[in-house]
């Protein structure tokens, strides 16, 4: 079983007791223009979301009293611990709930289209994908990119063989591969992690953006999105 941490300041990924993985540092990781885009980016996304912020906090204290954000522990780049930011989408206390739903993803992660927990807001939220917005707080500062993996939870990460380790290798991103090319339609993890892989050996500048562009597009269509 894999352990819930990996050293964040070396390229080494200790996966269990006996195994560790070493990798080179990713070109994006390292990149001066990317880094660029994605503050670039955030300063404007902040903006919108300090805009929606106000309808965002009214409809949540009318459908469901309590916090206007949710945040959380993820892993980020090499594994590194970092609090992801979100619009909270689900009821006060939705932790502890989450043993009471069935999970429908396979593989290491959680997904359930019809999960109790999602207010009315917040499926409204997650449908136009509002509730991300806070995130670019995490570009900002440097935990996330705008383009990306998707950040697992430690306790996704006590489950990964050594081979997905390697989703860790480049920054989380607000979107990415799998999320621009389905979103929450993909349920299997295998696929999840082989479209992350696959981002890392196709990432250039121009790659990044062309997903920006079709993240975009595919918001609009509010394909894939439950």
């Amino acid at each position: 079983m894999a352990v819930s941490t990996c050293t964040s300041n070396t390229e080494s990924f200790v996966v269990n007791d006996f195994v560790t993985i070493n990798h080179s540092i990713h070109a994006s990781t390292v990149s001066t223009v990317k880094r660029l885009i994605d503050i670039f980016g955030a300063i404007i996304g902040l903006m919108v979301t300090a805009v929606v912020c106000i309808p965002v906090a009214i409809a949540n204290l009318i459908d469901n009293p309590g916090p206007l954000f949710y945040s959380q522990i993820r892993c980020g780049l090499n594994g590194k611990p970092f609090r992801m930011w979100k619009f909270r989408s689900m009821i006060v206390g939705a932790d502890k709930l989450k043993h009471l739903v069935t999970n429908e993803a396979k593989g290491h992660i959680f997904k359930s289209v019809h999960d109790p927990r999602i207010t009315r807001v917040g499926k409204f939220l997650r449908h136009t994908s509002l509730d991300e917005f806070p995130q670019f707080w995490n570009v900002l500062i440097g935990d996330m990119s705008l383009v990306g993996t998707r950040p697992p939870t430690p306790d996704e990460v006590t489950q990964y063989e050594p081979h997905h380790w390697q989703r860790l290798r480049v920054k989380p991103g607000i979107t990415g591969e799998w999320q621009a090319n389905g979103r929450s339609s993909i349920n299997d993890f295998e696929i999840i992690v082989s479209m992350d892989i696959d981002y890392q050996r196709k990432w250039s500048v121009a790659y990044d953006l062309s997903l920006l562009v079709k993240t975009v597009w595919v918001v609009f269509k509010k394909s894939g999105a439950y």
